[in-house]
């Protein structure tokens, strides 16, 4: 089990991240990650429960738009690597994930065998990598995610943020998320 948090919206996103988590620390307390986008992808991992992640974050991290993580291991030991969220090769794709990706090692022996390094030992990293790929087909984010679901065998509560796309794709299958809309932002929680 692990908690998902996110934030697209006018706010600041780390504080706002960074509560969500607290919030869902219960859902996971080996490790915990963020991400915020502006221009590029600023992102933080530790072992450990939320207060360690804020113990290392810079004091201020511009971004409107953010996922997060908190980490109770079933794939990889506990560590800064395997903490979530997972980047892709190229830098284009970051994901959060909760669940568990059956087919994982197929997937991973399949990016290898492309050139991929995997960074982490986690069933999740692969997610990011296929998402990237299927992104290359036709520049749309959604049907980047769909594509790679339908690949993908297991239970999942996911979150996607791109490079070059202002949005944050989820998706479950078994594992719970919920969206949320306020004035001109959304939220989105495992």
């Amino acid at each position: 089990m692990c908690g998902i948090f996110g934030y697209l919206g006018p706010r600041q996103a780390t504080s706002i991240l960074l509560d969500g988590l607290r919030r869902l620390e219960y859902r996971g307390y080996d490790s915990t990650g963020i991400v915020v986008k502006n221009g590029s992808f600023e992102i933080h991992k530790k072992v450990g429960k939320v207060g360690e992640l804020e113990s290392i974050l810079p004091n201020n991290i511009d971004g409107t738009t953010g996922i997060a993580h908190t980490r109770w291991a079933t794939h990889g030991v506990v560590s800064d690597e395997n903490a979530h969220p997972h980047l892709s090769a190229k830098g284009k794709v970051v994901i959060v994930h909760n669940g568990i990706i059956e087919n994982s090692r197929q997937l991973r022996t399949s990016l290898t065998v492309q050139g991929v390094d995997l960074q982490s030992d986690t069933d999740s990293e692969a997610l990011a990598h296929v998402i990237e790929r299927e992104l290359s087909v036709d520049n749309d984010p959604e049907q980047a995610v769909r594509r790679t679901l339908r690949l993908a065998r297991g239970t999942w509560g996911i979150c996607a943020m791109f490079l070059e796309h202002d949005v944050i794709v989820c998706a479950r299958n078994g594992s719970p998320l919920i969206i949320g809309k306020g004035d001109g932002e959304m939220f989105v929680s495992s």
